[in-house]
């Protein structure tokens, strides 16, 4: 029995381009409503309108829909992440420019680190960029099951950072410089947590980019100490 709501991908191919209209061109006026106003900002209405004289049914023979039109989002995202031909002769360095490319796509399109575990990963461009962190992996040797263990913990990094910073800045934009102190107060008052206390006396969280490289280190050194041959457990 098929899935309630299949990836775009197993449903009929588009129609042919008319009026200068056709796939690409709803998935790029969607992605900047998206870039502009975030996931909320994307309505078949909305991407109608910024299109020109169309309706929103006249975009549903392009992407079947809302699904269809996240599905395609999603992948048109991760096609602007550079994915070589094949691995090279270090894993580290393989899984790190994966990881900085995806990085830096979730930093230009904030909505996609909120809309992607909403869908499948089918896409053509999403599998490929998984393949090749396979293909990394199983060349020192990793089973395929275990590789993707190491992948999902990767990409839940990548993506959970992308998410945490574009909250953070959503929460400044607010207006919220008492943010630390109004915590600091709350923490001095509560008497249990003087660490916690004194650090907000005076907070220094850190560059984003920096905390975001000491947990992908870690990570890779965690695959390391597990990869076949290294002596783990």
């Amino acid at each position: 029995m098929p899935p309630a709501n299949p990836p775009v991908w197993a449903l009929p191919a588009p129609p042919a381009r008319q009026r200068r209209l056709g796939r690409e061109e709803v998935v790029a006026a969607a992605i900047e409503l998206a870039d502009e106003g975030g996931p909320a900002a994307v309505t078949m209405k909305a991407v109608a309108a910024r299109l020109g004289p169309y309706t929103p049914m006249a975009l549903y023979r392009y992407v079947h829909g809302k699904d269809g039109l996240v599905d395609l989002m999603l992948d048109a995202a991760v096609a602007e992440i550079p994915v070589p031909p094949a691995p090279g002769p270090h894993w580290r360095d393989d899984l790190r420019y994966i990881a900085a490319g995806t990085r830096a796509m979730t930093e230009r399109h904030g909505w996609y680190a909120e809309l992607v575990h909403t869908r499948p990963p089918a896409g053509p461009h999403t599998m490929r960029r998984l393949e090749f962190m396979l293909r990394v992996l199983s060349a020192r040797g990793v089973p395929v099951g275990r590789a993707l263990t190491f992948a999902a913990l990767l990409d839940r990094h990548i993506i959970g950072s992308g998410m945490q910073e574009a909250q953070e800045a959503r929460f400044e934009d607010l207006g919220a410089p008492g943010f630390f102190a109004t915590v600091h107060a709350l923490a001095a008052a509560d008497g249990s947590v003087p660490l916690l206390t004194s650090w907000l006396a005076a907070p220094e969280p850190g560059p984003p980019g920096e905390q975001f490289e000491l947990g992908l280190e870690m990570l890779l050194d965690g695959i390391a100490a597990r990869l076949p041959g290294s002596g783990a457990a």
